[in-house]
């Protein structure tokens, strides 16, 4: 049995209990930037469009000071909260993906059905999803620790998980996110134990099926058509990249200044969602581009140190799954802008326009810094 002694030592432990402040910091000034910048590459269109220039900013801001809050009451909730709603988190994470496609409830843009609609704002399940996903992953794998080499608990269950989401997505024509989940997972697998030969054998299956999944598409044979060769069809589906190209041109070393951008004028298409990183090329220039870079770097260097450090099996896959995720989609976004993949249609995480990946996001981090106050502090810094 446990003393009262001990009892209140844990609990004077639990009060002196140390957040990774770097993560906190990064995390705060990437979403402050990110709503100084959807106000300048989005007070035209917002003009245009609403009849006021702030509509944008004031939105984001509203999501910026809600995902804060939710970030910082998170790192005060211990991280095994949400091992036990892995489950139930699952579950209600599959019904809202198939509840975009109920008529009268969901919402499409641009051609992609992915947001369910309330009074006043759209939610995007997928974002969530994605770290009910992790959470999913890093319970049943802990759980799993003894059997997870074994093909028919630590492979089938999963990949029947994984086929079901996957199927939503790309009906909701999401590939970009539907091929970072796959990675997400197949990592995620990879380093609780899982045999890698089982993995290399769905990688067999899915590269083909990925492949006619794109050429099934026009719109998707368009992207890569685009990609390969812009300036075929330079008014038309080579315009985006081109539009992209010329911002990162223009910016220079130091940028033409802020709010000097000339891309955001109409030319951008998505200026304030999926192009929002070229828009900062433009007005701040290659340093500033360099130096976002760098804050991303550091928060999946030091996710990944806090994963290797942590006390359970639950903390080190959830921490290395959220660290992954963030790293994959900021260089997705960057790798699409600055034409170096296909367009994908990921936002840019903290500084795209959208309040579902901001609030997911910074959800995230706030469950990233709590893991970090479990473990050693030597070296996680």
């Amino acid at each position: 049995m446990v003393s009262k002694a001990t009892k209140k030592a844990e609990e004077k432990l639990a009060k002196k209990r140390e957040f990774n402040a770097t993560i906190l910091i990064l995390a705060i000034c990437l979403t402050c930037f990110g709503v100084l910048m959807v106000y300048s590459s989005s007070s035209l269109m917002a003009l245009r469009d609403h009849g006021d220039s702030l509509y944008y900013l004031k939105r984001q801001a509203t999501y910026a000071a809600l995902g804060i809050g939710v970030m910082l009451v998170t790192m005060h909730i211990n991280y095994n909260v949400w091992r036990k709603l892995a489950i139930p988190l699952l579950i209600l994470s599959t019904v809202l993906l198939a509840a975009v496609f109920v008529p009268g409830l969901g919402s499409t843009a641009g051609g992609a059905a992915r947001w369910i609609r309330f009074p006043g704002f759209s939610f995007q399940p997928s974002e969530a999803a994605k770290i009910a996903l992790i959470f999913y992953l890093a319970h049943s794998a802990t759980k799993k620790e003894d059997r997870i080499k074994d093909f028919k608990y630590g492979y089938i269950p999963y990949m029947c998980v994984l086929i079901v989401w996957l199927g939503l997505m790309l009906a909701q024509r999401d590939l970009g996110g539907a091929a970072i989940m796959a990675v997400v997972t197949a990592m995620m697998l990879l380093i609780a134990g899982t045999r890698w030969r089982f993995l290399l054998l769905s990688l067999v299956a899915i590269v083909p099926a990925g492949v006619a999944t794109v050429m099934a598409q026009e719109y998707r044979m368009r992207r890569i058509m685009a990609f390969l060769d812009p300036w075929a069809d330079p008014l038309g589906s080579g315009f985006q990249i081109i539009q992209s190209w010329m911002g990162f041109g223009l910016g220079g070393l130091t940028g033409a200044g802020l709010g000097e951008g000339e891309q955001k004028r109409f030319y951008l298409p998505e200026a304030h969602t999926d192009f929002i990183f070229s828009v900062i090329g433009e007005e701040l220039g290659f340093i500033t581009v360099v130096l976002l870079i760098c804050m991303y770097l550091c928060i999946v260097v030091i996710g990944l140190r806090v994963s290797m450090r942590a006390k359970d099996g639950f903390g080190r896959l959830s921490a290395f799954g959220i660290s992954l995720l963030l790293g994959m989609q900021a260089f997705a976004n960057m790798a699409v802008v600055m034409g170096i993949v296909p367009n994908k249609g990921l936002v840019l995480p903290f500084l795209s326009y959208g309040g579902s990946s901001l609030l997911c996001t910074l959800f995230s981090m706030g469950v990233l810094m709590n893991i970090s106050s479990y473990v050693e502090r030597k070296g996680v810094r």
